[in-house]
């Protein structure tokens, strides 16, 4: 199958449409946010194709949906959103992807970039020292069997009863870092195995800790609400579940692709293997997904003492703790209400690469931030700039209350290693006031800037379409990545 720019139709500035018409198995149309220029690059790929497959899944609604930051993914293109009828509709783990959910959140300090600078260095080294990260690496900590129960049922409330957080965190995480649903006792021992040794580590890819400072501020008003200043220092923190999210995918994975049959379901990808979500096998992987959640709130939170106990052995005992601003998920399925075509249904969101973006009044919100609306966290490259925005009612209606989750990859890890020399760009963000910290020059040119698109174009298309205002826009001063 090939999608010719002739197949999409503008709906309007920013939103193009591949109709339902396209294709015999489409159930909805499928939907593109971004521009006349990105979605020419889009096309490159086999993102649009996969956008179109899922808007066969049994059970889809209103339309499937890319963000401006998509790219090829599994089955599902990253940076992509679909909602499914609860509770018959379709639970597909391609629409969570391997790396259940993998997120950001943000710690706010009370420094300003010119106190911390002369002790940058050091900084960077003593936080590449207390925050493991790297393929498989483990951690200070490693759960017994009951131990590992606990967090994949309480999530980040398990760091807070072992003293490894305040309780105060729980407030600033989508659903307080716990999902009710969670069911250990459906996640493989293989899984628990694999992530015994791994909270509060990092891992390996994309994922980082940084060090950025607040260099512009858009909305003083929200930036107030969020407890953001000019010159601000704050930490990025970008990880996920580790190899137990990654194990509990390729569990289940494989099991619902036996399932199949017995529903009478065929999808046109195999790695879009679905159930109906109120089947035995949808309803195991989704109590398996929640734990896998869990686990990676948890996880977050962990690093988070890891960054703060870096801060105070650099900077001193009597220095400000580092306050959480928010935390927000972009691999996960989530059960929400949401108006479809004038009528208010209860449905199961796919977010893959794809972060919440609520508008103001959504009552989960932590009161500071009900007029303004849900914190979105969109990270750049190491060498960019990443943003801060505020999700808006308009994304409701347009996106399932949704967003992107960074700028999105352009070119392969293997096309970057090609063209990228690892300790030159080391070198080239030292130079511009960047230290990076990472387990091999591999990582680094992976994930190289030149990999991703312009986060700038990326977030500025997000505003443009109504779906999240600009808030802040941060610049790295220093990286820790695997």
């Amino acid at each position: 199958m090939k999608i010719n720019k002739q197949d999409i139709i503008k709906k309007e500035d920013f939103l193009w449409e591949i109709p339902q018409t396209f294709r015999p198995q489409m159930r909805v149309p499928a939907r593109v946010i971004a521009s006349e220029t990105l979605l020419d690059a889009i096309m490159e790929d086999r993102s649009l194709v996969q956008l179109v497959n899922v808007a066969s899944l049994p059970g889809i609604i209103g339309a499937s949906l890319v963000m401006p930051d998509v790219h090829e993914g599994y089955g599902f293109p990253i940076g992509g959103v679909a909602a499914t009828l609860y509770p018959d509709g379709a639970i597909s783990p391609g629409g969570i992807g391997y790396d259940i959910n993998c997120g950001v959140r943000l710690l706010t300090s009370q420094q300003n970039a010119e106190e911390i600078n002369f002790k940058l260095e050091e900084l960077s080294k003593e936080m590449y020292a207390q925050i493991p990260s790297g393929m498989g690496k483990g951690g200070q900590i490693n759960l017994n069997p009951k131990e590992m129960d606990e967090v994949l049922t309480k999530g980040a409330e398990w760091a807070v009863d072992n003293g490894y957080a305040d309780k105060k965190d729980l407030t600033y995480m989508e659903s307080n870092g716990r999902l009710d649903n969670a069911d250990p006792a459906l996640v493989s021992e293989m899984a628990k195995k694999r992530g015994s040794d791994q909270l509060g580590t990092i891992g390996s890819g994309n994922h980082f800790v940084e060090v950025d400072y607040v260099e512009e501020i858009y909305d003083p008003i929200a930036a107030e609400a969020y407890g953001l200043s000019k010159g601000q220092v704050v930490v990025l923190i970008h990880t996920g579940s580790r190899g137990l999210g990654h194990q509990v995918a390729t569990d289940y994975i494989r099991g619902i692709m036996a399932a199949m049959p017995n529903y009478g379901i065929k999808v046109p990808d195999r790695e879009l293997a679905c159930v109906p979500f109120n089947s035995e096998e949808g309803e195991n992987y989704f109590k398996a997904m929640c734990a896998a959640a869990n686990f990676a709130w948890c996880n977050r939170e962990i690093i988070s003492w890891e960054v703060r106990k870096a801060w105070k052995n650099v900077f001193g005992a009597d220095v400000a703790p580092l306050k959480l601003m928010y935390d927000v998920a972009h691999n996960i399925a989530k059960i929400e209400t949401h108006k479809v075509d004038g009528e208010k249904l209860k449905v199961l969101v796919h977010r893959k690469g794809a972060t919440r973006a609520f508008g103001p009044g959504f009552e989960d919100l932590p009161k500071e931030y009900l007029s303004i609306g849900q914190p979105v966290i969109i990270p750049g490259s190491m060498g960019t700039c990443s943003y801060i925005l505020a999700g808006t009612n308009r994304s409701e209606e347009i996106s399932f209350g949704s967003c992107c989750h960074g700028a999105g990859r352009k070119l392969s890890r293997t096309a970057a290693k090609k063209q990228v020399n690892a300790p030159v760009l080391k070198e080239k963000l030292r130079e511009m006031g960047i230290y990076v910290q990472a387990g091999s020059f591999k990582g680094i040119a992976e994930e190289a800037p030149i990999a991703y698109k312009d986060v700038n174009e990326v977030v500025e298309i997000i505003q443009d379409s109504g779906i999240a205002k600009k808030v802040a826009k941060l610049r790295p001063m220093a990286v820790v990545k695997g």
